[in-house]
């Protein structure tokens, strides 16, 4: 699904990964597009979805809520592709 909001945006998502409370996304997107109106659409369509895919996902919310209001986005710009791509792939997979 992060895949496909990346898409509907203009952004391609190069890697996913992460741990039990949080997820690192790697995403390529052009300048034009903010990267709060990227996060909050991730974040938006994500939680209908699973709102929708995987009720029993519920008892596991925080507050009731899947996503907490805040996120970290970095910029990588000129960091070599692979470095990154490597530290994304050695996090946990979610559940």
């Amino acid at each position: 699904m992060f895949g496909k909001v990346c898409e509907d945006m203009g952004a391609s998502l190069v890697e996913m990964n992460g741990e039990d409370n949080h997820v690192h996304l790697l995403v390529e997107y052009p300048p034009k597009l903010a990267v709060s109106v990227l996060v909050n659409s991730l974040k938006g369509v994500s939680s209908r979805l699973l709102h929708k895919e995987r009720p029993d996902l519920r008892k596991r919310y925080w507050k009731n809520v899947l996503w907490s209001p805040s996120y970290f986005a970095g910029s990588c710009g000129g960091a070599p592709i692979g470095i990154i791509k490597q530290y994304i792939e050695q996090q946990e997979t979610p559940l």
